[in-house]
C-alpha cells in the first residue's frame, strides 16, 4: 500500500531566459514548502517555450550551473522538487524533469513525445527521450508524463506496467478557446487506461503570442477532478495522495466544478497576454490611438485592466473626415476608463503630404491619413518609452483591411486573433462588468472615416458573414465550394478567399498578438507570401 505523500502544486509564471529570476521563484516556493514533493510546470527554469535558446551551448551551460545552484541551496530543505529544464543527457539536449532532494539529483527523465505542430517546434531543439522508468520516492512509485507525453497512451501504459501508483504531469500548455476540456479529456483517458490518479501542473502567463492559463488540476482514479487551481493567475496549492486516490485537502477550499465561460476566459487571456508582454519586455506602459470605434475602445479597456489606467495614454488624431460622434465617443470612453487623453489633429500634416505629392487621391489619400497617424503615434512612443498598442482585429487582418506602416504600427496587438464579431461580444461583456464605453460605440456602424460617409461594409461583407467565411477558410480549412454549400453567395466567398490570399504579405509584417484560436496568424498558419493557389 502506498504511503501518503504530500505534494505542492506550484503554478508559476516564469520568464523565458531569466534563469536567475526563475530560480528565485523556484526557491521561494521550495524554501517554505512543508510537503514531501513540489511539482513545477514544464521547463520552469528556462521558461517555456525557450525555442532556439536551447541550441545555444552557452545557454545550456548556464542552465546546468543554475541547477547545481538549486541543488546547493536546497540541500537542507524538507521537500524534494521536480525541477524541469533543458538538460544534456548522453550527449543530447532533452526536455527533462529532474527529481532533486537533499542537494542531489535523484532521477532524470526526458520527454518522449516532442510536439512539432502549430506553435510547437520541439523537434527542432530537443532530442526525444527513451521510454521512462518509474521513480520510487518515499514509498510511492511515481510515473512522470511531461506535457505531450500525456496526450499519448503509450507512456502511461508503460509506467503502469512498471508499477506506477500516481501520474505526475508538468506542463507548458498554451491556452486557446476550448483547451481546458481537451486537456482534461486526455488526462481522463490516461486515468481510465491505467486506473491511476493524475496531477497536472501547468504554467501561467504570457510569452510573446502565447498565453498560458494555469488551470492545473488533480484527477482521482475515477476520472473526477477533485481539485483545480485558478485560471490566469499564479497559485501555490497542496494535495495529499493517500494511496487510494482520495483528496485529503480541506474540502472547503475545493471547487471541482469551476468553469469560466468562454467570453470571460477570452478576456482574461487577452489581458494577461498584453500585461506580460509589456511588463516582461520592460515597457513603462502603453499608448494608443483611440478613434471612437469599438476596436480601439476595447483595446484601451483591456490595457487599463491589464496595466492600470495610469499606465495607459490615449490620443485622438482627427482628420477633416472624423465625425463629431467619434470625437464625443472617444472622449467619453477615456473619461470612463480614467486614462490620459489628448487630441492631436492631423489636418496640417495631411496638407503637407498633399503638397509634397500632387493629385493625391483615392486609396492613396486614405492610406496617407492612416500612415500620418502611425508616424505620430510611433514618435510619441519613442519619446515616452511607452509601447504603441495597435488595435486591428483578425477579420480586418485576414481581409487586408489595414494599412502597412499606418494603423498596423505598434509593438503588440491585443485583438490580433479576435474576429470582429468576437470584438462586439467582448465589448458587451466588458461593459456588463463596469461601463468602459458609451453604448453607441457598440451599436453604430463601423467606419475607418478616411473619406466622407465611409462604412466598413462599403468594402467588406457584413461582419457576421465575413467571419463565418473566414473561420471556414482559416480554422476549418474548408474549400470555397464547401463554404458556398453552407449557403454563402459564391461571389462573396470567392472575394473573401481572394482577399485572404493576396494580403499574406501584410500579416508577415504585423505586430505580435495573443493567440486565442486554433489557427492564429503566424506560426499556426504559415502560408507563403508568393502563392498562386486558390481556395477552391
Amino acid at each position: 500500500m502506498t504511503h501518503p505523500i504530500g505534494m505542492t502544486l506550484a503554478q508559476l509564471n516564469p520568464v523565458v531566459g531569466d534563469l536567475d529570476g526563475n530560480a528565485d521563484k523556484i526557491l521561494d516556493v521550495w524554501r517554505s514548502a512543508e510537503t514531501d514533493l513540489i511539482l513545477f510546470p514544464e521547463l520552469v527554469l528556462s521558461g517555456y517555450p525557450p525555442e532556439d535558446l536551447v541550441i545555444n551551448p552557452n545557454f545550456i551551460n548556464k542552465v546546468e550551473d543554475k541547477v547545481n545552484f538549486l541543488c546547493e541551496q536546497s540541500e537542507a530543505f524538507k521537500a524534494a522538487a521536480l525541477v524541469t529544464c533543458p538538460w544534456r543527457l548522453n550527449g543530447d539536449v532533452v526536455n527533462a524533469a529532474l527529481l532533486i532532494h537533499g542537494g542531489d539529483i535523484l532521477a532524470i527523465q526526458a520527454k518522449v513525445h516532442l510536439p512539432n505542430y502549430g506553435v510547437f517546434d520541439e523537434k527542432r531543439v530537443f532530442e526525444s527521450g527513451a521510454l521512462p522508468d518509474i521513480i520510487p520516492f518515499k514509498g510511492t512509485k511515481l510515473g512522470i508524463l511531461i506535457c505531450e507525453d500525456m496526450w499519448h497512451g503509450d507512456i502511461a501504459a508503460h509506467l503502469k506496467a512498471q508499477g506506477a501508483e500516481i501520474l505526475l504531469v508538468p506542463n507548458g500548455s498554451p491556452w486557446r478557446i476550448g483547451k481546458e476540456a481537451i486537456r482534461e479529456g486526455h488526462a481522463r483517458e490516461r486515468v481510465t487506461d491505467t486506473g491511476l490518479p493524475l496531477i497536472y501542473v501547468n504554467q501561467v502567463g504570457g510569452q510573446d503570442e502565447l498565453v498560458f492559463d494555469g488551470n492545473s488540476f488533480v484527477m482521482d482514479a475515477s476520472g473526477t477532478v477533485v481539485q483545480r487551481l485558478m485560471a490566469f493567475e499564479e497559485e501555490i496549492s497542496s494535495y495529499c495522495h493517500s494511496g487510494e486516490g482520495r483528496d485529503l485537502r480541506n474540502k472547503e477550499q475545493q471547487d471541482p466544478g469551476l468553469r469560466r465561460d468562454d467570453i470571460k476566459s477570452v478576456y482574461e487571456a487577452l489581458k494577461l497576454g498584453l500585461r506580460d508582454y509589456v511588463l516582461k519586455n520592460g515597457f513603462s506602459g502603453v499608448l494608443l490611438g483611440i478613434s471612437g470605434g469599438i476596436d480601439s475602445t476595447l483595446s484601451a479597456a483591456i490595457a487599463v485592466d491589464a496595466l492600470g489606467a495610469d499606465k495607459v495614454q490615449c490620443f485622438m488624431l482627427p482628420s477633416p473626415f472624423t465625425s463629431q460622434h467619434s470625437l464625443d465617443d472617444a472622449k467619453a470612453c477615456a473619461d470612463m476608463l480614467g486614462v490620459s487623453y489628448e487630441i492631436l489633429p492631423i489636418e496640417e500634416a495631411m496638407k503637407a503630404f498633399e503638397g509634397v505629392i500632387p493629385d493625391l487621391h483615392g486609396l492613396a489619400h486614405e492610406n496617407m491619413q492612416s500612415r500620418t497617424r502611425g508616424l505620430i503615434l510611433m514618435a510619441l512612443s519613442n519619446a515616452s518609452g511607452k509601447m504603441l498598442l495597435t488595435t486591428g482585429n483578425k477579420s480586418e487582418m485576414a481581409a487586408g483591411y489595414a494599412t502597412l506602416y499606418g494603423d498596423m504600427n505598434g509593438g503588440f496587438n491585443a485583438l490580433k486573433d479576435v474576429y470582429k464579431t468576437q470584438v462586439y461580444e467582448l465589448a458587451k461583456w466588458r461593459n456588463s462588468q463596469s461601463a468602459a464605453m458609451p453604448e453607441r460605440i457598440i451599436t453604430k456602424a463601423p467606419s475607418a472615416e478616411l473619406r466622407d460617409n465611409q462604412k466598413d461594409q462599403d468594402s467588406l461583407p457584413d461582419y457576421a458573414v465575413l467571419d463565418d467565411i473566414l473561420q471556414g477558410l482559416i480554422e476549418k480549412r474548408e474549400s470555397v465550394a464547401a463554404i458556398e454549400a453552407r449557403g454563402h453567395e459564391a461571389a462573396v466567398v470567392e472575394k473573401v478567399a481572394q482577399l485572404l490570399r493576396i494580403t499574406e504579405f501584410k500579416r508577415y509584417q504585423a505586430p505580435p498578438g495573443t493567440k486565442i484560436t486554433d489557427c492564429a496568424f503566424g506560426r499556426d498558419r504559415r502560408y507563403p507570401m508568393t502563392n498562386r493557389y486558390k481556395f477552391d
